[in-house]
């Protein structure tokens, strides 16, 4: 017994049970744990930019190939398009054949917008040449102080790239990064011990904020968004799991703990650093597992996408708004773009929502105010797929690039340990993956 509770994934839901049992019994004691579930965000949050930083430039500059980050670049702007696509396109589907909005008639005119004016007010109202000018620093300092995941990580590949270049005169400087690396690594496992506190204090502030009721009355939408994001990871996530060689189930086994995390704190980013090194023990190189786990948050949001379909075309069924298949597929052309401003932040994607909707003009943005009740509760199913995806493409990439080790991969998978299961931040474990290659 004291095994299985000393295991962190146990403790987790262990706490996830007993902030709802308090959010439900103690209301008013739930909502004012809030700073709790928040605190542990920002203590992750705080390890965000040096980790990105230090694995994704301790990663390239111990490339071989330059050509290989180009290749590895391409393939995943194409996986993450493709994939984030599909996500949107069965959310569609699914939305209009269950319907989930019909028969609200909601008049948009008579809904009390002042509770989304924090929301909209947020939205960013940009084009597309905007976002990606916007991956661009103003200076190397300000990304880091705002935390800016796109921009750490360009200045980090740009980084990698020149270290990698300038040869033997650079490694002592790469020696530097992978013990500042290994550092933060044990700083992360120290973090992760309050991860069952982090999720009882967002459990039981989230379910005595807005209670079971309001969980109940929009059950409809909540069963569809649960339900569209498990077609997902079965139907899509999994063939991709079968064609890279490896099995989903398994895989879900072995990020089990950090499911469960991700599910107290909603937030895919509160995992962000045990992915990267979860990814590299199951084989992935160093620097794949480095780029593609953070640049994911943004450019592979599959969770967000369902939800954004979902909630935009639930919005307009629910307020008699009439659309045309084309206004819809309009919809989905729009989010393509839009969701991939995506945060793995609680409550981004509401903000997000919020400019496509104001863009769009088709439907009432006013609408929004139905999913207030609600949204919180659906942000745990979509972090929880948007983790799931940014851990199968990892590797599929990987695997595609050739930049995969299936024997650690079956290892890892099959809870076995090997000669090649050292810690994480170990540069000549991935000097000898890649010789293996």
């Amino acid at each position: 017994m004291k095994r299985i509770l000393g295991k962190l994934y146990v403790q987790v839901l262990i706490a996830v049970v007993l902030g709802a049992v308090v959010g439900v019994v103690f209301p008013e004691t739930g909502t004012a744990l809030k700073p709790i579930g928040d605190g542990f965000i920002k203590l992750i949050k705080m390890l965000l930019a040096p980790v990105i930083f230090l694995t994704v430039v301790s990663g390239i500059a111990r490339m071989e190939n330059m050509k290989e980050l180009g290749r590895v670049g391409v393939r995943a702007l194409l996986y993450f398009e493709v994939v984030s696509t599909l996500a949107l396109a069965i959310g569609l589907i699914v939305v209009d054949l269950v319907k989930p909005g019909a028969g609200m008639n909601v008049d948009p005119k008579a809904l009390d917008t002042s509770s989304i004016a924090t929301y909209t007010s947020q939205a960013p109202h940009h084009s597309f040449m905007d976002f990606i000018l916007s991956i661009i620093p103003d200076t190397i300092v300000d990304a880091f102080a705002k935390g800016n995941v796109l921009q750490i990580l360009l200045f980090s590949i740009l980084l990698g790239v020149a270290l990698a270049n300038a040869g033997p005169r650079a490694k002592v400087f790469i020696d530097v990064v992978d013990s500042l690396m290994r550092g933060m690594f044990n700083i992360v496992n120290m973090v992760m011990r309050l991860a069952p506190l982090g999720a009882f204090g967002a459990i039981a502030f989230t379910i005595g904020t807005y209670g079971f009721g309001s969980m109940f009355s929009l059950g409809k939408l909540m069963a569809c968004v649960y339900l569209t994001c498990a077609v997902f990871v079965v139907c899509v996530l999994g063939p991709i799991c079968r064609y890279s060689g490896f099995s989903l189930w398994k895989f879900l086994r072995y990020i089990k703990e950090e499911l469960f995390t991700v599910l107290g704190t909603s937030s895919s980013e509160s995992v962000l650093p045990q992915m990267i090194t979860k990814m590299e023990r199951a084989g992935c190189s160093k620097s794949v597992a480095g780029m593609m786990i953070p640049a994911g948050l943004s450019f592979n949001p599959d969770g967000q996408a369902i939800y954004y379909t979902i909630a935009a075309i639930f919005i307009a069924q629910a307020t008699n708004t009439p659309l045309t298949l084309t206004d819809q597929l309009i919809v989905l052309a729009v989010l393509m773009f839009t969701s991939k401003g995506s945060a793995g932040v609680s409550g981004s994607g509401f903000i997000i929502l919020a400019a496509t909707l104001a863009s769009l003009g088709t439907i009432p943005v006013a609408g929004m105010v139905l999913l207030l009740g609600v949204d919180r509760f659906m942000s745990e199913a979509r972090a929880i797929t948007n983790t799931i995806g940014n851990g199968v493409g990892t590797l599929a990439i990987a695997r595609w690039v050739g930049a995969l080790d299936t024997a650690a991969l079956d290892r890892a998978l099959n809870g076995q340990q090997g000669p090649t299961d050292v810690p994480t931040a170990d540069p000549q474990y991935y000097q000898g993956a890649r010789s293996a290659r």
